[in-house]
């Protein structure tokens, strides 16, 4: 029999903080147990507005629960990477939960996500995940997707909501689910961007205003390839490269046209263009929906 839930579990009025993924795992069998869809947002902190908009995105989902994990997963940072100096922001991402009417928020230590210690147990991300960001960041989806299958697992949600701006890993979360046979909805939100261009992240805060200027560059440069993108793939990557190459600092990772799913890129129709690319010391990514071979619509990009 499922206990009742009380105003220290969940509280229909106000956003609930867990920490132990035991009692939230509780709480959530109680709100489906009741009819309640719930939809997880799964972020590491430090919210913005960009991670507003996937919260405003799981509200539209019927009867719905929003639960918003706030976890800086260090199985997912590799060595000499942000992992220390990436922001944790708990009291002001908790203040926002509350403005966007969030009902729980998942904030567990690490030891409450690994209480063994390093994981002897993970999911492997296979191929695709040692290609673009998995080519620099070796092992980093084989941590991302571990976290995710916890989470899960942990809050056992209706829908699991990501944003586009991270396409590669909404792509592999994607293919965990069908593959691992969770039963959920995942559900991929645009990217959100400042007026400029800049694709939303929280590690945006790391850039003096020269290199947020130069950080520009990479959603100009996804514009430009869409700008030509009835000209073919060659032309798209020309563009796209012209205008990374003409803005002072930045270093360039990796620049790819692929198909939707992230294999081969097509001859004709619809595909992705990523970028990756370091500004200063702080590593961006972006990407682009791009329309190839198709004169009526060489000007889309998202």
């Amino acid at each position: 029999m499922t206990q009742p839930l009380t105003k220290a579990d969940y509280d229909p009025k106000d956003v609930t903080v867990h920490h132990d993924p035991a009692r939230l795992r509780r709480v959530v069998r109680a709100l489906r147990s009741a009819g309640r869809n719930v939809a997880l947002v799964p972020t590491m902190g430090a919210l913005h507005a960009g991670h507003r908009q996937l919260i405003r995105e799981a509200h539209v989902l019927q009867n719905t629960v929003v639960v918003v994990s706030i976890f800086v997963n260090p199985l997912q940072f590799g060595e000499g990477e942000d992992l220390d100096r990436y922001p944790r922001t708990l009291e002001e991402d908790v203040a926002a939960c509350r403005e966007e009417r969030v009902g729980l928020v998942f904030a567990p230590s690490v030891q409450d996500v690994y209480p063994s210690g390093a994981a002897q147990t993970t999911v492997k991300a296979g191929p695709l995940g040692a290609e673009l960001e998995g080519a620099s960041r070796p092992g980093h989806f084989d941590g991302v997707l571990t976290v995710v299958s916890k989470l899960f697992n942990i809050v056992a949600p209706t829908f699991a909501v990501f944003g586009e701006k991270d396409y590669q890993q909404l792509t592999l979360v994607h293919r965990m689910a069908r593959d691992l046979n969770f039963d959920l909805d995942v559900v991929g939100v645009p990217t959100v961007r400042e007026p400029d261009g800049l694709a939303l992240s929280s590690r945006n805060r790391f850039l003096t205003p020269e290199q947020r200027d130069s950080a520009v560059a990479l959603s100009a440069a996804l514009v430009a390839g869409a700008h030509v993108s009835a000209r073919g793939p060659e032309a798209v990557l020309a563009a796209a490269r012209a205008t990374l190459a003409a803005t002072p600092g930045v270093d360039l990772d990796y620049l790819e046209l692929r198909a939707p799913d992230l294999g081969p890129a097509p001859a004709h129709g619809d595909a992705r263009l990523l970028v990756a690319a370091r500004v200063g010391s702080t590593r961006l990514v972006d990407n682009a929906a791009i329309l190839l071979g198709d004169g009526d619509n060489a000007d889309h990009a998202g």
